[in-house]
């Protein structure tokens, strides 16, 4: 299996990057949201149960996917650093225990872009950051626009370029 693993600041277009690599490659969509909206449906936003459950469904649900064979699974996530690295490091290790590979993918825009991204109307379905405040708050809390140091990176700023050139790098660039 491999885990095309899209990281960056909320807004930077990481679904959308998905969504149309998962239509080039067949590859099944794992988003950030997915275990956030689940477990903050019955537990609260970084609760004990919270940060104990969200890794781990994660994490449970890459084994599963590499156990079945899945060819593909593009995954969205934000990564804030240091506090991040433990969850990074394990997800390797479960796609390489089952013989996959990760391909990781820093995507990101210039801040006034993210303002003007994060009102759209395509994060309304999911509890998404949807207002410019909460995001300047957030990105003031943590530095999202900073790579996984220990991890080969694809590095695109998509400020100027529209999903599909990016989709067009990504695929290039991982043979996919």
């Amino acid at each position: 299996m491999k885990l095309i693993f899209i990281y960056g600041p909320p807004a930077a277009g990481k679904l959308t990057v998905a969504r149309k690599l998962a239509k080039l490659t067949g590859y099944k969509i794992f988003h950030n949201q997915l275990t956030v909206d689940l477990i903050t449906s019955i537990f609260p936003f970084k609760s004990d149960a919270f940060r104990k459950f969200n890794p781990k469904f994660r994490l449970e649900i890459f084994a599963a996917a590499a156990q079945e064979k899945i060819p593909g699974i593009i995954f969205t996530y934000l990564y804030a650093g240091l506090k991040d690295d433990r969850f990074v490091k394990q997800t390797i290790k479960t796609i390489e225990r089952y013989g996959g590979s990760i391909h990781f993918v820093h995507l990101y825009c210039h801040e006034d872009n993210l303002h003007n991204r994060v009102k759209h109307v395509s994060r309304k379905p999911f509890n998404k950051i949807k207002n410019v405040g909460a995001l300047k708050k957030l990105l003031k809390e943590h530095n999202y626009f900073q790579e996984i140091p220990f991890v080969n990176n694809l590095v695109i700023d998509n400020t100027h370029i529209i999903p599909q050139i990016v989709v067009k790098k990504i695929k290039e660039h991982y043979n996919l």
